[in-house]
């Protein structure tokens, strides 16, 4: 992730220059989920992983941590889940979609393609991006440490939570009875 950046105080004709070292051995993923419920406060389950950058290791979530973040929100929110997955490799995987043919209470829907604006948890990494941004971080601890807390000060405000949803244009309709 490159560095975000925003406009900032200085002297005129004088940008000020933040220094950010390329590398680091650690690298920093997040899954999160948007959970919406008609009559209810939303809600944002998150899960950081951390990852050494090792030869063969891998970079990315695994299609077990994304099992293990919906058993999580399963067990949080106590009802069955839909969810709505972009199109990325892993929510692909065939372990993933064998465990959902296996238990009743999950159920997942596919975006269309090259689709982030109906994606409610891209409007909840642009909020994290925009509170993080002109902020250089001296080692990995920082950064986990304040993506942690921006991700929680989300959580605590169910109002933007529904806003991401609201940025999308979608709208949560509850079924109807027969």
């Amino acid at each position: 992730m490159t560095p975000p950046r925003a406009h900032t105080w200085g002297q005129r004709g004088q940008t000020p220059v933040i220094r950010v070292r390329g590398r680091s051995r650690r690298r920093t993923s997040i899954a999160a989920l948007c959970c919406y419920k008609p009559g209810q406060k939303s809600r944002l389950i998150h899960r950081p992983r951390a990852h050494l950058r090792l030869k063969g290791a891998r970079k990315s979530f695994s299609w077990q941590d994304y099992r293990d973040l919906l058993v999580r929100a399963h067990i949080q929110l106590d009802d069955p889940i839909v969810v709505v997955w972009d199109n990325l490799n892993t929510h692909l995987a065939t372990g993933l979609k064998r465990y959902q043919a296996d238990h009743g209470w999950l159920t997942t829907v596919r975006l269309p393609p090259y689709a982030p604006d109906l994606n409610p948890v891209e409007m909840v990494w642009s909020l994290v991006r925009k509170a993080m941004a002109n902020t250089a971080f001296d080692t990995t601890d920082d950064l986990d440490r304040t993506l942690r807390r921006e991700l929680r000060s989300i959580q605590l405000r169910p109002h933007l939570v529904d806003g991401c949803l609201a940025a999308t244009g979608l709208a949560i309709t509850p079924p109807t009875p027969p």
